[in-house]
């Protein structure tokens, strides 16, 4: 794996520098479009409905049409906003575990401790576990806000990202307003075949058996000469990446716990039990230079067992 993104977690006055990698991969077969006649490789181009010329992606800016004014916002613009660029994963709140709805989760990340030491973070993923309790953190990711959930999994804090609460559809089924009767003899026979099919969830028993029979079937056709002769080769996406820095953490404690009791107990106006991202100053992240990305290898997953 290698690490998207770079910057610091912080609660109260702590600050734990982290790095930020994909927890997640799509394991789907990569297929091209290609002209039936000879194989030729379809591609999309960018082209401009004005001058109808083909224009480079350095070119190319993005807009925001209301119908009837279009408002271009040039990657100056964009790179100037706030928001993006914070390099913090602010934490505002601690909420019970079961407060996540589950139908808001959305992309998982790993965060790997960034720092010479990895007392903060272990510090944090101890109380986490020991609270049960999961963090809601804010922060900016390819030119979005992102809210997210932290928690534990195993030894690794892992940032989960959260749908805002404008991106969940509402439910709204008339057929679930009428009067249905179910009788006990029915709920009994339902939950007799739960029963009958319950068991403990291994992930590893279950396969994609789609994809199995794609890539068979693709081997297939190697063995048979059934190939074409292509020259493309593709390269990965080049990767932020950004360092941050840790201040003395027993010191840190004290003055976060300080600040949330004064601000508990009516301190100065203004104050906030909740953390405002902007109001503290920290340390600023560093920027390091984009790395070149490796070249992909493609490997045949290995066959799992099928849930009997």
């Amino acid at each position: 794996m290698r690490a998207i993104w770079k910057g610091a977690l912080t609660f109260g006055l702590v600050n734990v520098p982290v790095k930020v990698y994909s927890a997640t991969e799509d394991h789907d077969v990569s297929l091209h479009q290609v002209h039936n006649k000879d194989g030729g490789r379809i591609r999309y181009q960018r082209v401009c409905e004005i001058d109808g010329e083909v224009v480079p992606f350095s070119d190319i800016d993005k807009a925001y049409d209301d119908g009837e004014k279009t408002v271009v916002l040039t990657k100056d613009d964009l790179a100037a906003l706030p928001a993006e660029k914070s390099r913090e994963i602010d934490v505002v709140e601690f909420v019970p575990s079961e407060q996540i709805d589950l139908l808001t989760l959305d992309r998982a990340y790993y965060l790997e401790p960034d720092s010479s030491s990895p007392k903060a973070y272990v510090l944090l993923r101890r109380t986490l576990e020991q609270t049960d309790r999961t963090a809601i953190v804010r922060f900016s990711l390819r030119q979005k806000t992102r809210l997210a959930a932290l928690r534990v999994r195993g030894d690794v804090l892992v940032l989960q990202t959260l749908l805002w609460a404008d991106e969940v559809r509402e439910a709204a089924f008339p057929a679930l307003d009428e009067s249905v009767r179910i009788s006990a003899k029915e709920l009994e026979l339902s939950a007799s075949l739960v029963e009958s099919f319950s068991s403990d969830f291994d992930p590893e028993e279950f396969t994609d058996e789609y994809q199995q029979e794609l890539r068979t079937l693709i081997e297939a056709k190697l063995e048979q000469g059934d190939a074409l002769d292509t020259s493309e080769t593709f390269g990965d996406q080049e990767e932020e990446e950004a360092g941050g820095e840790v201040i003395d953490l027993m010191a840190a404690l004290r003055a976060s716990v300080e600040k949330s009791r004064a601000a508990r107990e009516g301190g100065p106006k203004g104050s906030s039990g909740k953390k405002d991202a902007a109001a503290d100053d920290k340390p600023a992240a560093k920027a390091s230079a984009k790395k070149p990305a490796a070249k992909s290898t493609a490997k045949k997953p290995a066959a799992k067992k099928k849930a009997s």
